[in-house]
């Protein structure tokens, strides 16, 4: 074979190669941006868009390795019962209601089989199958944290119970552990 072809050859098969892989990559980063949704915008601003992909994709990889289950009803029922107290306390006491909220989001995380590691890691954990709201888990425990320190108002305290009933309301779900909710 003539070296001139030979080269061209060998480039052609390397571009076909590069392309390949372009794309490889972009499907890879469509479908984590269709199943993190907000998460993997956030990702990217706190580590870079490689760095962000490799750090979502050992989420998945960990949450996988857990035992997460879905409630039985009893102890749905239980659940919703301690939300609605929960609830209906905030009328009369807000940061008593905030502090429950929190400490059942918590109970309920243990309950579903999240591990109680720090909130960072419980955070991350919640991201892989409930990437819309973990967001509210964020704002809601930094409330929460505010509050200990004297900082949060009464409506501070509001926001934090809906964005805690938010990732309630979903962790309490009943369809199949594992099983992905398809997102917009």
């Amino acid at each position: 074979m003539d070296p001139k072809m030979l080269i061209i050859v060998v480039v052609a098969i390397i571009v076909v190669l590069v392309l390949a892989l372009a794309v490889m990559r972009r499907r890879r980063t469509d479908a984590l941006r269709r199943r993190f949704g907000p998460e993997y915008e956030r990702a990217v601003r706190e580590h870079g868009p490689s760095r962000a992909e490799s750090e979502l994709l050992q989420r998945e990889k960990r949450v996988e390795k857990l035992q997460l289950r879905p409630l039985c009803a009893a102890e749905r029922e239980h659940f919703i019962t301690d939300w609605r107290t929960t609830q209906a306390r905030f009328v009369d006491d807000p940061k008593g209601a905030v502090n429950d909220a929190d400490s059942l989001v918590t109970q309920l995380m243990q309950a579903r089989g999240y591990p109680m590691s720090d909130f960072e890691q419980r955070a991350a954990d919640i991201s892989v199958d409930h990437p819309r709201v973990v967001d509210n888990y964020r704002a809601a425990h930094e409330i929460a944290l505010r509050h200990r320190q004297g900082q949060a108002t009464t409506e501070d305290l509001r926001n934090a119970l809906i964005y805690y009933r938010s990732l309630f309301d979903e962790l309490l779900e009943t369809r199949p552990v594992g099983e992905h909710k398809e997102v917009a």
